[in-house]
């Protein structure tokens, strides 16, 4: 899939100009209190960017160039990496690794469980994976959780939103998992 970072991004700010509230999984990820992050499949950066605006360090990763190109315009003082998610290793360890927007369903199907193990490698002991994606695209929680507890991840809680809500099912879900 091909995707424009300047058209994805102009998408958001359309939304944030118009009232909408486009930090939830900044919020989320902030009420955690990291001290680093690591934003896998960060898109433009639009989590990251706000992370970093309140003080947290934070590193993006994104496979799609086009998505980076427009995160290193909008935020040339922050890192940004182009690298495949499911094999990537930048030697280091983050409080917080957040995958926003539905990061799991975009990899290429049969690859997750790669994902979800390229994402713990980047965490440091006690450290959190944060994953919100829609269940209805062929990813179930069933093989996420699997995935994780094959990394070494514990799942810590579960909501309907970014926002807390309780998860009681339905078709999206926020997972935080925590390493064993």
């Amino acid at each position: 899939m091909g995707w424009d970072g300047d058209t994805y991004q102009e998408r958001f700010d359309a939304l944030a100009s118009k009232g909408v509230m486009v930090h939830g999984e900044a919020d989320f990820v902030h009420g955690l209190a990291p001290s680093s992050v690591l934003d896998a499949g960060c898109g433009t950066g639009r989590v990251g960017r706000e992370l970093a605006q309140r003080g947290i360090e934070v590193v993006g990763v994104d496979a799609a160039a086009s998505m980076i190109a427009t995160a290193r315009r909008l935020a040339p003082e922050l890192t940004w990496i182009v690298d495949d998610l499911t094999a990537f290793d930048l030697g280091r360890v983050f409080d917080v690794v957040v995958m926003a927007g539905n990061v799991p369903i975009f990899t290429p199907e049969g690859t997750q469980e790669a994902l979800v193990a390229g994402c713990r490698r980047h965490l440091a002991p006690g450290g959190r994976l944060v994953a919100g994606f829609r269940l209805d695209r062929g990813y179930h929680l069933d093989a996420y959780d699997e995935h994780c507890r094959s990394a070494g991840l514990k799942l810590e809680d579960r909501w309907a939103t970014w926002s807390g809500a309780p998860f009681t099912g339905g078709d999206y879900a926020v997972s935080c998992h925590r390493v064993r």
